[in-house]
């Protein structure tokens, strides 16, 4: 997978990487914040920000805001799976935000900040599903969370990829 590449990765793509390298995808609110927070767990190698869910092809930012593309706030995650495995990727996205309010992630309103696991392959899917049934028995609340094939991702614009890094470095908080 190329950092400059803007466009769709597909399943068959995805794998199509080393055995030592797994994907994972997430929506869980505005994906600033998704990103910067999982860049810091060991073992997860990179993390892109983009668009997924949706039935536009090549949306940017300002459409998918728009609402009118169903796409949500992505992050396509990369990571070692000897190191970190993808439950306990998992439990880092269940802790990361509320699963239990639909198209809403604090101030942040609307379907494109729903809570989403985009699964690769049945292993994925059986594992999400496990993990989601497990974390409901922890909340009153019914979670939202929805549990889709990955299907296409969208890598966002530029200026979104490690935006809350570049802004550290710039001196604004």
């Amino acid at each position: 997978m190329s950092a400059n590449v803007k466009g769709m990765m597909t399943e068959k793509a995805i794998f199509a990487a080393s055995p030592k390298r797994e994907y994972a995808m997430f929506g869980a609110g505005c994906f600033w914040g998704v990103e910067d927070a999982l860049r810091q767990v060991e073992g997860v190698l990179d993390v892109q920000v983009g668009y997924a869910g949706g039935h536009v092809d090549d949306p940017d930012y300002e459409v998918v805001c728009e609402g009118k593309t169903g796409h949500a706030e992505a992050v396509l995650i990369e990571f070692h799976p000897d190191i970190i495995s993808y439950e306990e990727l998992l439990e880092e996205f269940w802790d990361m935000h509320d699963p239990t309010t639909p198209n809403r992630q604090g101030p942040d309103v609307g379907d494109q900040y729903r809570s989403m696991i985009f699964y690769f392959g049945d292993e994925q899917k059986t594992k999400a599903e496990s993990s989601k049934a497990a974390r409901q028995e922890k909340h009153e609340d019914p979670i939202v969370t929805e549990i889709t094939p990955a299907g296409d991702f969208w890598r966002a614009e530029e200026y979104h990829q490690r935006y809350l890094e570049k802004r550290r470095k710039m001196g604004i908080e």
